[in-house]
């Protein structure tokens, strides 16, 4: 069972739904202990009976084995996420229904995981979050395979271009290549929609069992107006828009048609046309492929002559590259992940929930090159005793996050994207590093900035800020362009793409760092380094400004640019976790 394979089928479900051969749903295993349905909060242990998008509208027994920690801290991510990704910690205990002081000990825990920190009185999920979803996404390989025809169509077409796979009666994206204009399409990979309500929904359902059929109509039932699906806006009222078939009407079409059309199902204005990616080896769905815009620009009727000929084409040169795809070779596991957790509890004793800690570290194994793993190759990636992964598995299968298959296997679902992914998927480089700038600032007493050079290579261009608590300081607004070779800013990028280097910028690039000395303006000096992307390309660069009668030459060398680097260290770490399946723009 491949992570492609179990896109073919709708999260959740096992044996013949996903083209395998199917074993009682509901069935004990040795190796993988009760197939459960997926349900996200359903009993004390999470503090939240509430049910989820997407979810069975029964809520299920807990397994006796399941780690209830790792339960209420899945909820806690999940609120968060709902949240777009801030809550105050009395509004969190009001979401999950669980205590203030453990609410405090699974921030607390995430907190030292690097997932969310404090922000005033909230606490924000941070970008680092952002690697258990990138988890399934590499595991999935439909975004690295498929991705770069998505981004050329929509360049081609001068619109919106998504991927999807099936979420039980949903659909989730996998990748969005949005256009960037005034009025523009906003949702972001991890979202998820109501099958009914989009175009991909109607393709998936085509191949829906009847026991999915029942799931669907409950969950219409005791969810109308879709109040569970946090990113859909309600649904349009009888004037809105044109009259809409039932949704039964439109599968049983698009099974006819062999493509979908979403005329403004979702929000008036907003079409769009899908068409199925399938599976090589399966002929499922492996993904569907959308092109998405608004009735300014296209009828939903336009949509079908003049976009989705070029749809199918693009659709036809996916599969191919499917077909074409070599085996994903397994790369590095995480390291060092159980001695961490003991480290970290034994420094922080009650305050550090390990059983959360490792429970999420066991979604970090699965990678491109370990797409589906058993229980014993689980342990060795992670260096985790095999019985606290199969609790840890079991848990995030009744929470719908893995799949348990009949080989004895598991793999990830599109759940996983529920865990903090969805509000950092429109981020930028200035987002990312407002927080650390403003941490720096206030360690050093000085102000810091981050800017970029302009395209001409002439002037930087400032794209984030913060300033010190000082009477006499250093305070350039955002937008602001200097003149690149009058700061350290712009000597830092200048000496990593200028060619040829002259002198005083090959000794710059030598040193990684840029300092100047009261030549911007009398008594300012700054020290910079770069900022780098996953390439190791530099795209931005970070200073600290001060007073020449506050700090000498040497003391900003030995002082200021330790704590400099540490910072982007920081910043680059946050963008390469960010950037791995989502576009950062640098400003």
């Amino acid at each position: 069972m491949t992570a492609v394979d179990a896109a073919a089928a709708p999260a959740g479900t096992t044996g013949a739904a996903a083209g395998t051969p199917a074993e009682a749903a509901g069935t004990p295993t040795e190796a993988t202990g009760p197939l459960t349905e997926a349900a996200e909060t359903p009993t004390k242990a999470t503090g939240t009976p509430t049910e989820a998008a997407g979810t069975p509208t029964k809520a299920t027994e807990t397994p006796t084995e399941a780690v209830g920690p790792l339960v209420r801290g899945v909820g806690v991510l999940r609120r968060l996420t709902e949240a777009d990704g801030a809550l105050s910690p009395s509004a969190l205990e009001r979401a999950t229904g669980l205590a203030r002081s453990t609410v405090d000990r699974i921030t607390g825990t995430l907190a030292r995981m690097g997932y969310v920190r404090p922000a005033g009185r909230d606490l924000v999920l941070t970008p680092r979050v952002m690697e258990l979803g990138n988890a399934y996404l590499a595991a999935l390989r439909l975004p690295a395979l498929l991705g770069a025809r998505a981004d050329a169509l929509a360049d081609e077409l001068d619109e919106s271009v998504s991927l999807a796979v099936a979420d039980l009666d949903g659909i989730r994206f996998i990748h969005q290549a949005t256009r960037r204009r005034a009025l523009s399409v906003s949702f972001r990979i991890g979202d998820l929609l109501p099958a009914e309500r989009t175009a991909p929904g109607a393709l998936f359902a085509t191949e829906w069992t009847e026991a999915e059929w029942t799931h669907w109509r409950r969950r219409r039932t005791a969810d109308p107006e879709n109040a569970s699906f946090p990113t859909v806006p309600p649904s349009p009222g009888q004037n809105s828009g044109p009259p809409s078939p039932s949704f039964t009407e439109r599968v049983e079409r698009t099974r006819r048609d062999g493509w979908a059309l979403d005329d403004q199902l979702i929000e008036p204005g907003l079409v769009a046309v899908s068409a199925p990616v399938r599976h090589p080896d399966t002929g499922r769905i492996a993904c569907v492929a959308s092109v998405v815009s608004h009735t300014s620009r296209h009828s939903a009727a336009d949509l079908r002559t003049s976009l989705l000929p070029r749809l199918r084409t693009t659709v036809k040169a996916m599969e191919a590259d499917l077909r074409a795809a070599p085996p994903a070779q397994p790369g590095p596991a995480p390291s060092g992940l159980a001695t961490w957790t003991t480290a970290s509890k034994h420094e922080l004793g009650r305050d550090f929930v390990e059983s959360l800690a490792r429970g999420l570290t066991v979604l970090t194994a699965f990678d491109e090159g370990r797409p589906a793993l058993t229980l014993s190759e689980a342990a060795r990636a992670t260096g985790l005793s095999r019985a606290t992964v199969r609790r840890a598995l079991l848990t995030h299968e009744h929470l719908g996050l893995v799949t348990a298959h009949p080989d004895r296997t598991f793999t990830l679902t599109p759940r996983v994207l529920d865990l903090g992914f969805p509000p950092h998927a429109r981020t930028s480089l200035p987002r990312l590093a407002e927080p650390h700038l403003r941490s720096l600032a206030a360690r050093l007493q000085e102000p810091t900035a981050l800017a970029v050079l302009t395209a001409d290579g002439k002037e930087v261009q400032y794209t984030a800020g913060a300033t010190a608590g000082r009477v006499l300081t250093v305070h350039i607004p955002v937008g602001t362009r200097l003149p690149a070779t009058a700061t350290s800013l712009g000597r830092v990028l200048l000496a990593t793409t200028a060619t040829p280097l002259p002198p005083d910028l090959s000794e710059i690039h030598t040193q990684g760092y840029a300092l100047v000395d009261e030549e911007l303006e009398s008594g300012l000096r700054s020290i910079a380094v770069p900022v780098r992307d996953r390439t190791g390309r530099p795209i931005a660069a970070l200073n600290v400004a001060t007073h020449a009668a506050r700090r000498t030459l040497e003391d900003c060398v030995h002082t200021l640019l330790p704590a400099l680097r540490s910072t982007a260290d920081l910043i680059q770490t946050d963008l390469h976790t960010a950037s791995r399946f989502t576009p950062v723009p640098p400003t």
